[in-house]
């Protein structure tokens, strides 16, 4: 008889010797494997085409786009002051409030297992975020928390977004991870399930 221990997503078969291996339902390992094609799919795609929209010519070189220079780190007093100006440069899309906020470690944890990781990285995605709708952006929605939770100087917020491009609200969750006053990393549920556009 093999002993098996449940796990999310399968079971674990400690009858082999070695290291436990995680047992996988059938079509749940082809589900996975499409879910991150279609990730990896959207970010060659859109991330490119997201900073090429936001760039535009005339800061192009050589044929390719860069980013424009990231502007200095700004410093909050309090983790919750970290969130709340995350918030409002978000909701004014401003790019450079945006980036102030996240140091050159900063990781970015997205739906489907992809982590961003950089300021340079970062960067591009709020690029991409802040563009019109018409460029395939999200210029002009605006998140309202609805309930935060604080752990040591970790934020947890659930939140929805709003704009007239949307057929409905968006809720969403982010946990911020903030510490010397700046954004350390962040994971967030935006994108998952896809926004509910008109």
């Amino acid at each position: 008889m093999r002993a098996e221990e449940y796990v999310p997503g399968g079971a674990v078969d400690r009858s082999e010797r070695g290291a436990p291996r995680l047992r996988r339902k059938r079509g749940e390992s082809v589900v996975r494997l499409f879910r991150v094609l279609a990730v990896l799919v959207l970010l060659a795609v859109g991330v490119p085409a997201a900073v090429h929209s936001a760039t535009g010519p005339s800061r192009a070189s050589h044929g390719r786009d860069t980013l424009p220079p990231l502007p200095p780190l700004k410093r909050q007093g309090s983790p919750e002051a970290v969130v709340a100006e995350h918030l409002a440069a978000l909701n004014a899309c401003d790019w450079n409030r945006l980036m102030a906020q996240y140091p050159p470690s900063v990781h970015f944890f997205l739906p489907g297992g992809m982590v961003v990781i950089g300021r340079q990285a970062v960067g591009e995605l709020f690029l991409g975020f802040c563009k019109s709708r018409a460029e395939g952006g999200n210029l002009g929605l605006i998140f309202t928390p609805q309930q935060t939770f604080k752990v040591g100087k970790t934020i947890n917020t659930q939140w929805s977004a709003e704009a007239s491009f949307l057929t409905e609200p968006y809720l969403g969750a982010d946990a911020y991870v903030t510490k010397g006053g700046l954004m350390y990393a962040q994971v967030t549920t935006f994108g998952a399930p896809p926004l509910p556009y008109k």
